[in-house]
């Protein structure tokens, strides 16, 4: 821990990236009349989006303010304290007074007032800014959902800025409160912590979607036609983890390759190693899932692909069977006609028609009816058609 020195509040800076809204004209009092105290001037009020703030020394929590300015004074007023300030959603006026207080640079409070950033690590001069992307699994929908988390850690402050349900950085608060020895090595034992928080989180995560995924190859196999969308969006949900947990081993790699640098306790280099060692494994995991939902989307396709051929060849097969089937009826048809025709012909009831008085005429009429049938008989099985 360094020495810090008391020093006085420091004049406001200028920040021209940042959108200040104008202030609104103040109406004047009315004069008070004779023997009437005048009112009192209305006390301004930080806005309620801090989430905790504390004050700490020798690792033991020495005050909770409840304001950002009562958290100045008593952090100026304590030569050897660390602030620890957590925020959920800040407004601009909020954090311009944090990056007047802290010095923190311009840049690092622009990322940290607009969400989706990649997960990055810069450093200010002796400010560190981190950038993570957190992530939980929701039973019900099942689903993924991603929180973003921005932290400035200094000398003697650390700032946590939530975008988002994740992670829950109260358990870090306390199990760092529960820990005097650990908190009492600073703000960078505080980010270690952060870090191993967000990187355990993942642990959930990688065991639902593994659940998902043999999910989806039961499904796969069993035909289920609402599969694919399925597949799709848990696809969607890997890049979005992928791109949440890759940068995060260059990262840590980073920040142990400044341990001789910057003089890291030997403590906070092993867990820090323990941490990169989890991000490389989950890392691994969420590489595997996209590689094997690809083959099993592969896989889907395939079978789909399968099961519209076979659906083609059985319509095909059955339309080949209808088409046989009225090839008969229609030889038959043709068959039955020949005689039909005859007979309609010789029953007309006209009185000059010739072999109506021929002794032959009725044996030849069956006759002809006989070569007919037999004839088309041959010539349609003959083509396979009866």
């Amino acid at each position: 821990m360094s020495d810090r020195r008391p020093r006085p509040a420091p004049p406001p800076k200028k920040h021209p990236w940042l959108r200040r809204p104008a202030a609104a004209p103040t109406p004047s009092a009315p004069p008070a009349t004779p023997g009437q105290a005048s009112a009192p001037a209305p006390v301004q009020k930080d806005v309620g989006s801090i989430v905790q703030a504390a004050l700490y020394r020798g690792g033991h929590r020495v005050s909770a303010p409840a304001s950002l300015a009562e958290t100045f004074r008593q952090l100026r007023e304590e030569p050897a304290g660390m602030a620890w300030i957590g925020l959920h959603r800040p407004t601009e006026p909020e954090l311009l007074s944090l990056a007047e207080e802290f010095d923190l640079h311009e840049l690092a409070v622009e990322d940290a007032l607009e969400a989706h950033q990649r997960p990055k690590l810069e450093r200010y001069g002796d400010t560190l800014f981190v950038v993570l992307r957190a992530a939980r699994y929701l039973d019900a929908p099942e689903e993924v959902e991603f929180g973003e988390l921005h932290v400035f850690v200094g000398k003697d402050f650390l700032i946590t800025v939530r975008h988002g349900a994740a992670p829950d950085l109260s358990a870090v608060r306390h199990r760092m409160e529960d820990d005097p020895e650990l908190l009492a090595l600073g703000p960078e034992a505080v980010l270690y912590a952060i870090l191993d928080a967000v990187v355990d989180g993942y642990a959930p995560v990688v065991a639902g979607v593994q659940n998902d995924i043999d999910e989806i190859e039961t499904e796969v196999f069993g035909g289920d036609p609402a599969v694919s969308r399925r597949i799709y969006e848990l696809a969607r949900e890997m890049v979005e983890f992928q791109r949440a947990t890759r940068p995060l081993v260059g990262m840590l790699h980073g920040l142990m390759a400044g341990f001789a640098k910057y003089g890291t306790d030997e403590e906070l280099q092993r867990y820090l190693r323990d941490v990169a060692d989890h991000v490389t494994h989950t890392s691994e995991r969420v590489d595997g899932f996209r590689q094997a939902l690809a083959d099993i989307l592969t896989v889907n396709t395939t079978l789909v692909t399968q099961q519209q051929n076979a659906e083609m060849r059985a319509l095909a097969e059955a339309g080949f069977e209808q088409n046989e089937e009225i090839k008969k009826i229609s030889s038959w048809a043709a068959i039955l006609f020949a005689p039909t025709l005859v007979g309609t012909i010789y029953g007309m009831n006209f009185d000059k028609m010739p072999e109506l008085h021929w002794a032959g005429g009725y044996p030849f009429a069956i006759l002809l009816m006989a070569v007919v049938c037999t004839s088309l008989y041959v010539i349609f099985k003959k083509r396979d058609w009866l």
